[in-house]
C-alpha cells in the first residue's frame, strides 16, 4: 500500500476561508479560496454566518483534495482559525442560535470597562495573560447569554454548545461526535488558566459562563477525531489544530526562544517564542500558549494590531482609491516619501501596546500637496509602525531580542512595505518561500499526528526563505518618521491617555 503523504489543511480567517493540500516537502498542491460576507449591525459590532463559513470550509476542501489528486493520498486534516470568535450552537442538531460574533466586534466595551473598574483585570491578566477587552471572547459570551431570549437558560441546562471557530468546524467535520478545542484557541477566550491549562473556575463565574457550555481542551497535534466519511467520500483523520497565528509561528518553524514571526493578514500579530516559561508583560502585551505537543508548553509573547490588511481594504472598498491592494506598492514607490501624511488604522480601536477600545482612524498631516498616493503610502507605513510598537514594547518586556523577523500573509508579498518594514524595526526581515504560512503550520501538525513528519527539528529543515530584507536607512531619518508616529497616536488615543500603555515617544532610540 502506498504510504500516505498528503495534508489538507482548511484556513478560516477572517474575510475568507481556504483550503490547501500540501506533501510532505510543504509544497502546496493545490488551493481553493472563498471570501464571505461581513455583517456590521451596529457600529463597532462585527458578525459572521457561520454557515457561510460550514459552506466554505467544506466546498474548499473538497476542491483541494480534487485538484491534487484525490482523497486516497490524504494521510490527514489540520484546521485553523480567526481567534476569539466566538459561536453558540444548539447540541441536538448543530444549529448556531446567532450569528458570531467576531475578534474585531466592540460591543463589550462598556462592559469590560466596567469590570476593570472593579479591579478584575490583574486576575485576568495573571491566569490567562490576557486584558480585559471586548477583543476577547468570554464578554462576547456573556453578551450573547444575556441578549439571546432564552439562552442561559438552555446553557444551563446543558443545551447549548459553545466553541471558537475551530471547535465548531471539528463538531461539524467530525458530525457532532467531538466537542474540543486546542489548547491555543482555548487561551484566547480569557476563560482558560495558561498555567494550569484547565478551564478556570473564578473567570467562569467572573463571566457569569455556564461550565456546560464548555469544549473538551486538547493539544494542537493527535488524534482529533475523524471527519464523517459522507463528507469527503472516506474518512480523514484530523490531527491537528491551532489558531491562526499560533499555526503561523509554527508554519514559520519558530521553534527556539528568541524566534519571532509577524503575519500581516486583516490585522497584524506578532508572535515571539519565549520557551517553556511564560513572560509577564508590563507593556500590556499578551502572554500566551504558542503550542502544546505531546503535552509540552512553549510559551510566546503577542502583541496584536487590529487593523494591517484591512487598512488597505479600506482604501479600496471605501475611498476607492485602489482596485487591487496591488496596486499599492506601485503607488507608495510613485511619491519620494509620504509628504508627512500618517494614517492612524484605529478603525476598531487600537490593539497592544495602547489597548484603546474607543480611538478612532486618523489621517493627519495633510496638505494641498497631499495625494491619493500619500495616503495609500501612509497606510502600509502605519502598519510598519505599529509592527515597531509591539517590537519596542517586547525588548522593554525583557524578551530575548529577536535578531530576525520572519513575516507571512498578504501584505508580506509587497515588497516596498516588507524593506519599509526592515527599515523601521532596524531589524533583518525574512520572508519565506510559501507565504501561506498558516495554513502549513496547521499541516504540520496534522503531519506530526500522522506520520508525515517524525519531529520538529524535521520541520524547521524544510522551511526556506525567499528573500531577506535588510535595515538601508539613515538613522537620523528613522527617527524622525517614528516621533511622527507616535505624535499622530497621541492625537488618535482617547483622553485621557491612561488607557494608553507607556509611551514610547521618550525612548525612542538610534539602534
Amino acid at each position: 500500500m502506498t504510504r500516505k503523504t498528503h495534508i489538507l489543511a482548511i484556513d478560516q480567517g477572517t474575510t475568507s476561508t481556504r483550503s490547501i493540500v500540501f506533501d510532505n516537502r510543504a509544497k502546496a498542491l493545490s488551493l481553493s479560496r472563498r471570501e464571505f460576507t461581513q455583517h456590521y449591525p451596529s457600529p463597532g459590532w462585527v458578525e459572521h454566518d457561520v454557515e457561510d463559513i460550514w459552506r466554505d470550509a467544506l466546498d474548499t476542501a473538497r476542491e483541494a483534495i480534487d485538484q491534487s489528486g484525490g482523497i486516497d493520498a490524504i494521510a490527514g486534516l489540520g484546521i485553523t482559525s480567526q481567534r476569539e470568535t466566538i459561536v453558540l450552537w444548539e447540541r441536538a442538531t448543530g444549529k448556531p442560535v446567532h450569528r458570531a460574533i467576531v475578534w474585531q466586534d466592540r460591543r463589550t466595551a462598556q462592559f469590560c470597562a466596567e469590570l476593570k473598574r472593579d479591579g478584575a483585570e490583574d486576575m485576568v491578566r495573571d491566569k490567562t495573560g490576557l486584558l480585559l477587552d471586548p477583543y476577547f471572547s468570554a464578554s462576547k459570551i456573556t453578551w450573547l447569554l444575556d441578549n439571546v431570549p432564552g439562552l442561559r437558560d438552555r446553557a444551563e441546562a446543558g443545551e447549548i454548545a459553545m466553541g471558537t471557530i475551530d471547535c465548531f468546524l471539528l463538531w461539524r467535520l467530525t458530525g457532532g461526535k467531538v466537542h474540543a478545542t486546542d489548547v491555543t484557541n482555548a487561551s484566547r477566550t480569557a476563560l482558560f488558566n495558561i498555567h494550569t491549562q484547565e478551564w478556570d473556575r473564578d473567570l467562569l463565574a467572573l463571566f457569569n459562563v455556564p461550565a456546560a457550555l464548555l469544549p473538551a481542551v486538547c493539544d494542537n497535534s493527535g488524534d482529533l477525531g475523524m471527519t464523517d466519511p459522507a463528507l469527503f467520500g472516506k474518512s480523514i483523520p484530523i490531527g491537528g489544530m491551532a489558531g491562526d497565528q499560533h499555526a503561523a509561528l509554527v508554519g514559520q518553524a519558530c521553534f527556539r526562544p528568541g524566534m519571532a514571526k509577524a503575519t500581516y493578514g486583516t490585522g497584524c500579530f506578532m508572535l515571539l517564542n519565549t520557551g517553556e516559561k511564560p513572560v509577564t508583560s508590563h507593556h500590556r502585551l499578551l502572554t500566551t500558549i504558542g503550542y502544546r505537543i505531546n503535552g509540552r508548553t512553549t510559551y510566546a509573547l503577542e502583541g496584536s494590531i487590529f487593523v494591517a490588511g484591512a487598512a488597505i481594504k479600506w482604501l479600496r472598498d471605501g475611498l476607492h482609491l485602489i482596485t487591487h491592494a496591488s496596486q499599492t506598492d506601485d503607488m507608495a514607490t510613485r511619491v519620494p516619501d509620504s509628504h508627512g501624511v500618517y494614517m492612524v488604522p484605529g478603525f476598531v480601536g487600537l490593539g497592544a501596546p495602547h489597548w484603546d477600545p474607543d480611538a478612532r482612524g486618523l489621517i493627519c498631516g495633510l496638505t494641498l500637496g497631499s495625494t491619493e498616493a500619500h495616503i495609500a503610502r501612509a497606510a502600509l507605513e502605519s502598519v510598519a509602525y505599529q509592527t515597531f510598537d509591539l517590537a519596542h514594547a517586547m525588548r522593554e518586556d525583557g524578551a530575548m531580542q529577536a535578531q530576525t523577523l520572519r513575516i507571512d500573509g498578504g501584505m508580506s508579498a509587497n515588497d516596498w512595505f516588507s524593506q519599509f518594514l526592515a527599515n523601521i524595526l532596524d531589524t533583518d526581515v525574512q520572508r519565506p518561500a510559501d507565504l501561506e504560512t498558516t495554513a502549513l503550520g496547521a499541516a504540520f501538525l496534522a503531519g506530526l499526528a500522522t506520520g508525515v513528519w517524525q519531529s520538529l527539528e524535521e520541520i524547521g529543515t524544510i522551511w526556506k526563505q525567499e528573500r531577506l530584507f535588510t535595515p538601508d536607512i539613515d538613522p537620523a531619518l528613522r527617527l524622525t518618521l517614528l516621533h511622527g508616529w507616535q505624535d499622530a497616536v497621541r492625537r488618535t488615543l482617547t483622553p485621557p491617555s491612561d488607557l494608553a500603555a507607556p509611551s514610547t515617544a521618550h525612548h525612542v532610540r538610534a539602534a
